[in-house]
């Protein structure tokens, strides 16, 4: 994989996945570059431009007092000095006898006054001179080497530098949090919608009574409501119709094979007449899979079930054929299906698993928002690349096993409907007890 790709693959990583959050990401990212780079400029142009200019004011009050000390260099002359620049300056200032300046202190991380005052004073005192912003939090310490004596002087701090420079600072954040502010609250009533229609959407493709979805939002949003409501409409009349007609050829076909079996039972006992019964009684069985399959049984309607308990009714069942089987059951007993549906579904697949086989395992595994169901068995198996196609309608394999032994070919596509229309799937694998394992999943 190279470089690019991988980059691109760690970034779509980090992106987030959902749409509330990566429309957040459209606004605050280039607001707050966009407030890094004001702020870069107020602290690199105007701040600094002002800082400096006040701390070339300070720094040469400063070198005119030392001058002023040269020129008169009496104890009149420096009580007059300090003096003027306490009433004139607004500066404390301080003639010490001649001393040694004091260790340069650690300068602060972030020393723009350090530095414009530092600057300055070189450039004003020609001298050697100290500074010290850190050990008095109002106060600029400065003492400068004089002929005759060391001065100390104390300056404000406002004096050296742009002391409103976090009103700015303020309001750039002050105004970057209500903007957020009010982004987060209009996306959130423009992504609501949205999530409604999803949740809508999932609901109905799941079989299940879905939320009162009512058209809101953007045009765009509202178009997709409507588009998903006159599709539900659709598919629900096309589904009413289909179930109407079923029950209507499946009254009239089993009213022909009901004067079948009568008629077949006027007649005497013989070895045709009971092949024609096998073969009336056959024809019903494959009427009742082909409505089946057609009808889907979707017009049930799903509520909490006993897994455990559907479950130990079919291994009761499967026993009875001289099986063995065994159920365990991991998590909460309860999901939310269609009962008869789900009994269908995990009963085409016992079932099979009985027909092949003399040992079945079912074990039912829910974590609360999943329900999986294994059913395991020691049959002969299915080989891997027929796994899928045994899914298809009418298909039946050659081979010792197949979906639906001596029937319709429709077992398997049954169970894989009924999982689909409850939003999960069925799967098949090898299984540990030797022959096939089934896996259905479905929201619990």
């Amino acid at each position: 994989m190279s470089e690019a790709a991988a980059t691109g693959t760690f970034l779509r990583r980090l992106m987030p996945k959902g749409l509330y959050t990566r429309s957040l990401l459209i606004i605050i990212v280039p607001m707050v570059l966009l407030q890094g780079v004001l702020a870069f400029v107020f602290l690199e142009r105007h701040y600094q431009l002002v800082t400096e200019r006040l701390s070339s004011a300070v720094a040469q009050d400063i070198a005119a007092l030392a001058r002023l000390h040269d020129l008169q260099p009496t104890p009149e002359n420096d009580e007059r000095l300090a003096r003027i620049a306490r009433d004139e300056l607004s500066l404390q200032v301080e003639f010490l006898p001649s001393q040694p300046l004091p260790q340069e202190r650690p300068r602060p991380f972030f020393s723009i006054i350090d530095e414009a005052l530092s600057s300055q004073l070189a450039d004003s005192l020609k001298r050697p001179f100290w500074i010290d912003t850190v050990g008095r939090s109002n106060f600029v310490e400065i003492r400068v080497t004089l002929a005759d004596a060391t001065m100390k002087v104390l300056a404000r701090r406002n004096l050296a530098y742009a002391s409103n420079s976090h009103i700015f600072l303020v309001w750039m954040v002050g105004a970057s949090v209500v903007l957020i502010t009010v982004a987060i609250l209009f996306l959130r009533n423009q992504i609501r919608p949205i999530l409604a229609l999803a949740a809508a959407a999932e609901s109905f493709g799941k079989g299940r009574a879905g939320p009162d979805f009512k058209v809101r939002g953007a045009r765009e949003v509202r178009e997709a409501g409507r588009a998903f409501l006159d599709m539900r409409d659709r598919i629900e009349r096309q589904i009413e119709q289909r179930t109407t007609m079923l029950a209507g050829v499946s009254h009239d076909l089993r009213t022909m094979l009901t004067r079948f079996r009568l008629q077949l039972a006027l007649l005497d006992e013989t070895p045709e007449i009971e092949d024609l019964n096998r073969d009336v009684d056959e024809m019903s069985r494959m009427l009742e899979a082909y409505l089946a399959f057609v009808r889907g049984d979707a017009g049930e309607a799903p509520s909490p079930t006993d897994v455990p308990g559907l479950l130990d009714e079919l291994k009761r069942a499967v026993e009875t054929s001289g099986v063995r089987a065994s159920v365990e059951s991991h998590g909460p007993d309860t999901a939310v299906v269609r009962p008869d549906a789900f009994r269908r579904c995990l009963g085409n697949l016992v079932s099979n698993a009985a027909r092949f086989s003399t040992r079945i395992a079912i074990q039912a595994i829910n974590d609360g928002r999943t329900l999986e169901i294994r059913i395991d068995d020691d049959g002969p198996g299915i080989p891997l690349e027929k796994r899928e196609e045994v899914f298809r309608p009418f298909l039946r394999l050659d081979q010792a096993r197949n979906q639906d032994h001596g029937g319709t070919g429709l077992g398997l596509a049954i169970t894989r409907d009924i999982a689909r229309s409850h939003g999960g799937d069925v799967t098949l694998e090898s299984s540990p007890l030797g022959g096939l394992r089934a896996v259905v999943r479905v929201p619990a």
